[in-house]
């Protein structure tokens, strides 16, 4: 072992579940927070650039999960390129407490803002049978809606004595 990481060794302090957790909870509220800016700052591009409607598609399984495409149509229904135009975004870097401002390619800011909101609300949507879906942000109503799918495996016992 190496010095300071012996066992009683009071140079290594014992992980506490009830503060990591709370640690977590902070996290997952000042994130909470950044979202309708980010929306904002996301949908302003979308509209610019003509789109009505983006879709996101994800799947995950087996303890991994992705974002699987993403498509952009205009208010025809047309297909339109979702583009590198760069987007204003609030980011909490792991272990701070005050957001900083970086600037992110639009396709990156909607697969960010995508795992985030799937995070949020399906924590462990990739782990097991897993979950798929489907993100859909409409421009003019300003919204984002979330149609999540979960997998799993049932079982049924029968027990018969005869």
């Amino acid at each position: 072992m190496e010095e300071g990481s012996k066992r009683g060794d009071a140079s290594v302090s014992p992980v506490v579940v009830d503060d990591v957790m709370a640690r977590w909870a902070r996290r997952e509220a000042q994130e909470a927070q950044l979202l309708p800016v980010n929306k904002t700052n996301i949908f302003a591009i979308l509209a610019t650039a003509g789109m009505a409607m983006v879709l996101i598609r994800f799947d995950g399984s087996g303890d991994s999960g992705q974002i699987e495409e993403m498509e952009a149509r205009d208010a025809q229904g047309i297909s339109l390129p979702i583009t590198d135009t760069p987007v204003n975004m609030l980011v909490l870097p792991w272990g701070e407490h005050i957001p900083k401002s970086e600037m992110v390619p639009l396709g990156q800011a909607l697969e960010n803002m995508g795992y985030q909101l799937l995070g949020s609300a399906h924590t462990g949507w990739e782990n097991g049978d897993g979950a798929f879906g489907k993100f859909i942000f409409d421009v003019a109503a300003g919204t984002i809606r979330l149609d999540h799918n979960d997998r799993y495996t049932a079982t049924e016992e029968f027990i018969h004595h005869f």
